[in-house]
């Protein structure tokens, strides 16, 4: 079903965040969904499968993070990109649009973001979706380098050359990463236009990713490299869904380890996806976020 959609920008930090909002408003007894885009540095395209959630009564809204996307800075201030900015915008973001309760979805960066925003116990956020997440990027890149020694010799062998030489912008270097999203970022290959369109997006304004995280989703040497928030997961008060896939970057133990932290949360795996559920298996990935909503408005 089509449905209106509004884009605009809100004034963040002397700069503009970009939104859009699918659908023009809510049933009665709903209430709008918020969704938080990876990366950090990526933009919101590769959620646009969510846009379905608006055929259930309900606004979908998304934003591409301040140096993101749409929200791209012509000089980019790589000592701005923070945590705390990024938890400040969720709420500049909120009070800009009007959304005072409001379901809230992370993916991947964006569930990490979601959890931090939490941490704060905000007002307002019926639910909360952690989707494919770590809680600690100390585990997620054990957790990676176990996928990588999985990988083909030769693939394995690209990788570490260039991490070692300091020339992981080499072309060979992206073609071995590839592999590596291949089985573990999204299994539908060729990718689906809109994820296609947000790794393009990346490519072209990296510099929120590779500040925070590094040149790869294994070679963390960004400033999140000793981000953990295990302990603090109990603060979370709001109803929480942890979805990941069986093949995820995220993997099983990653997920698991946010949904033993976040009290009654409830964890569901996509048994055919990997890092991106909402596009690997779209329809049940709708079926599951629509229930898991329905329940807690």
């Amino acid at each position: 079903m089509a449905h209106p959609i509004q884009e605009g920008f809100i004034p963040f930090k002397g700069y503009k965040t970009w939104y859009r909002i699918v659908g023009e408003g809510e049933e009665p007894g709903k209430l709008p969904l918020l969704a938080l885009h990876g990366g950090p540095g990526a933009c919101h395209d590769y959620l646009e499968s969510l846009d379905a959630m608006a055929d259930t009564g309900r606004r979908v809204i998304y934003y591409d993070q301040l140096g993101c996307g749409l929200s791209h800075l012509d000089q980019p201030r790589p000592e701005m990109w923070t945590v705390d900015l990024y938890v400040e915008e969720v709420d500049v973001v909120r009070q800009a649009l009007g959304l005072d309760r409001i379901h809230l979805l992370g993916q991947s960066w964006g569930g990490m973001l979601a959890m931090e925003y939490m941490i704060r116990q905000p007002q307002g956020v019926a639910s909360v979706t952690i989707a494919s997440s770590p809680a600690s990027m100390i585990q997620w890149v054990e957790e990676a380098n176990k996928l990588r020694d999985q990988l083909p010799p030769d693939v394995q062998a690209a990788l570490l050359k260039h991490e070692a030489a300091g020339t992981t912008d080499d072309p060979e270097y992206a073609q071995a990463m590839q592999v590596f999203y291949d089985r573990h970022v999204c299994r539908i290959v060729p990718n689906p236009e809109y994820v296609s369109r947000s790794f393009a997006k990346l490519a072209q304004h990296p510099e929120v990713y590779y500040t925070m995280n590094g040149p790869s989703e294994f070679h963390v040497i960004g400033t999140l490299k000793h981000w953990d928030i295990i302990p603090q997961l109990g603060k979370i008060n709001a109803p929480t869904l942890v979805t990941s896939g069986k093949y995820d970057e995220a993997t099983p133990v990653i997920a698991q380890t946010v949904h033993n932290g976040i009290r009654g949360s409830e964890w569901v795996l996509f048994e055919n996806s990997s890092h991106t559920a909402h596009a690997e298996e779209a329809e049940r990935y709708m079926q599951v976020l629509g229930d898991f909503i329905r329940k807690h408005e």
